[in-house]
């Protein structure tokens, strides 16, 4: 079923306030090694043109900079953005951090070398309009580099669990697919001279299955916003979902949490 634009234009405004809530500069750590990873896995050369859509608190901006690029970074969220540009001036980076929707980048076409998410565009509204944004500012021969969950993975199944307790609206489609060969491949694969993937994951540890429950459902918009909703008895079911996902995925051995977090990788090159 096809959703129309006012339903998508609500269900943006709403994915808008869920990132704004909580706390994400600090559930965005967990995102640094993958921001690491997407930069190496594209191959950024020094003196390209950059862009980190839906770049959050700036991690793969901030990887761009470090490799001498010349680098703008945009998102949705402005408190997110100041984040971004107090974390560029710590460092002495020089970044183009900008307010904006992925879903209608505000630049003109064939602008950028490289175009990049990491686990960014793979959360707006409208998937198949995004993805045509993120060709249409690429310069012809330039990358598209995406990181994104994997459905079937650690964050995949978070989504789930609080699926089952807030569904989504029925505009809402899953942003996990971004995290399938398949679907990248509809998404990007006619416009991509070359597409090429690659199957990745992300070690997280934390100090028990209760410590990742309670720091998501405070600190992560999606299940902080389920939790505003829950009365008291399906709050501390929802908690307790996500206490046996963290235990059921659990490596590690002395007492701790470590869980593999899968994701996918995507690097096409655009016509």
């Amino acid at each position: 079923m096809m959703s129309t634009p006012s339903e998508l234009e609500l269900l943006k405004a709403r994915q808008q306030l869920t990132w704004a809530s909580g706390d994400y500069s600090r559930i965005a750590w967990i995102t640094v090694p993958v921001a690491e990873a997407l930069a190496d896995a594209v191959e950024l050369r020094p003196g390209a043109a950059v862009l980190d859509v839906a770049t959050g608190t700036g991690h793969v901006a901030l990887a761009a900079a470090r490799r001498f690029c010349t680098v703008t970074g945009l998102d949705y969220v402005p408190d997110l953005v100041r984040t971004a540009r107090a974390r560029a001036q710590a460092e002495g980076l020089e970044i183009d951090f900008v307010e904006g929707d992925a879903e209608e980048l505000p630049f003109d076409n064939d602008s950028f070398d490289f175009v990049l998410s990491a686990i960014g565009v793979m959360f707006t509204a409208d998937h198949h309009r995004a993805a045509r944004e993120l060709l249409r500012v690429c310069r012809p021969g330039g990358d598209i580099g995406l990181a994104s969950w994997a459905p079937d993975g650690f964050v995949g199944e978070i989504l789930k669990i609080a699926g089952k307790y807030a569904p989504p609206p029925p505009a809402a489609r899953p942003a996990t697919r971004w995290g399938t060969e398949d679907f990248i491949t509809e998404l990007l694969g006619p416009a991509a001279a070359s597409l090429t993937f690659e199957a990745a994951s992300v070690r997280q540890r934390f100090l028990s299955a209760e410590h990742f429950a309670d720091f998501f459902i405070t600190h992560y918009g999606p299940t902080h916003k389920v939790a505003e909703r829950l009365d008291e008895d399906d709050l501390c079911n929802f908690r307790s979902d996500l206490v046996a996902l963290a235990e059921g995925a659990n490596v590690a051995t002395d007492g701790t949490v470590a869980a593999d977090w899968d994701y996918l990788i995507a690097c096409a090159v655009a016509v």
